[in-house]
């Protein structure tokens, strides 16, 4: 029986799953290498030299007659994985577990799991048990159908003993799924060890809930062109002699401070051009990007000289236009920079610019021991 197992990893049988319907046959994916986690030591368990040559060259004779190793049909999104196995295992015991490398199929990666003595203590080791485990976070439930089989020692797939089940991995409780009691390890031995090694074929097949892919929003996109062609804009910035065109509508519902300004009765509701003091037009930039796109560049873009001194202008800017998320994103920035030297030139900052979650962090890093009296004795903090 399929049942589900959480990530910890923690033994026990919550709940179990029945079989399902024969599926179709999917395409192969080989996969060299297994890496074994116990508990106080890794291993590798590769393929041995002399036999690497002898399987890819089966894979391929194989693959010839199927369809390609991942691909799409209709909702469903398939990959299926090769593994092979040591069958000397003396040196593991209950609870030593194997795993895959991570695979990606259908826009999520998984990794299988095997623990070829069993995952719990009441089987003594005499079953071995094989789950799939979801590694990516998913942001909507994901349902698959999750098919084992092994190949007899003649290298042709044996289906006495395979396992399948559908199952809806919870996008808020990360989990694997699988089999305690995969097969009996006695039966393995005498049916399906070829020159020392077992081989597993794993099919994965990743069902759409939704039958039509709909692309990431690219709205963001779509308005910082918007701002860089000029576009219809209807209001300007004058900022220390340079002139920077941009659209009422998206700054107003952006920023009530430029709600404010821009359709109130203040004087610059009526004006097409707006003369601004105390802001840089990298700065300002910066910010109207922002605004338009709801994201910064990457820290190592090379806006101006410094981009922590980019990030403490945008600091202010943000404040003085009330955009609380911007001010967020640069004060993590500057939280992520900060040192014993800057210790009280960022604290500044934070009272400066009202973000008492700068401040806060600010206070714990002072409150360590170490960096306390180095602090104190700098430097300026007088």
């Amino acid at each position: 029986m399929a049942k589900r197992w959480k990530r910890s990893h923690r033994r026990g049988c919550p709940s179990v799953a029945p079989h399902e319907a024969a599926f179709p046959p999917v395409a192969p994916l080989g996969l060299d290498t297994w890496r074994a986690k116990q508990p106080h030591h890794r291993t590798e368990l590769c393929w041995p030299a002399q036999n690497r040559t002898r399987n890819r060259k089966a894979m391929s004779n194989r693959s010839s007659t199927r369809p390609g190793s991942n691909f799409q049909d209709g909702a469903l999104r398939r990959s299926r994985v090769q593994t092979r196995l040591r069958a000397q295992t003396n040196d593991l015991a209950v609870g030593d577990l194997v795993e895959s490398e991570a695979i990606s199929v259908g826009g999520h990666r998984w990794r299988i799991q095997c623990y070829p003595c069993g995952n719990r203590d009441e089987d003594k080791g005499q079953y071995v048990s094989l789950f799939l485990e979801l590694v990516s976070d998913a942001s909507e439930d994901v349902k698959i159908i999750f098919h084992v089989f092994l190949l007899g020692r003649n290298d042709e797939p044996c289906f006495s003993h395979e396992r399948r089940s559908v199952h809806r991995y919870a996008s808020r409780d990360p989990e694997t799924w699988g089999w305690n009691q995969l097969l009996n390890r006695s039966v393995l031995e005498a049916f399906y060890v070829a020159d020392g090694w077992v081989t597993s074929v794993c099919s994965i097949i990743v069902v759409d809930a939704d039958t039509i892919a709909v692309p990431p929003s690219d709205i963001g996109r779509d308005l910082r062109f918007l701002l860089d062609c000029d576009v219809g804009t209807d209001v300007s910035f004058v900022v220390v002699g340079e002139t920077i065109p941009a659209h009422r509508a998206v700054l107003a519902a952006r920023s009530d401070v430029f709600k404010a300004e821009l359709f109130g009765s203040m004087a610059d509701a009526t004006s097409s051009s707006i003369t601004l003091r105390d802001i840089e037009p990298a700065t300002f930039k910066a910010m109207l990007g922002f605004m338009y796109t709801d994201e910064l560049p990457e820290e190592d873009d090379g806006l101006g000289n410094s981009t922590i001194e980019m990030t403490q202008h945008l600091l202010a800017a943000a404040d003085r236009y009330a955009l609380d998320r911007l001010k967020l994103i640069g004060a993590r920035r500057i939280w992520g920079n900060l040192t014993v030297e800057t210790f009280a030139s960022t604290l500044v900052l934070a009272e400066t610019y009202n973000c008492p979650e700068l401040k806060s962090k600010c206070v714990d890093f002072f409150a360590v021991d170490k960096n306390l009296k180095k602090i104190i004795f700098a430097d300026g903090f007088m």
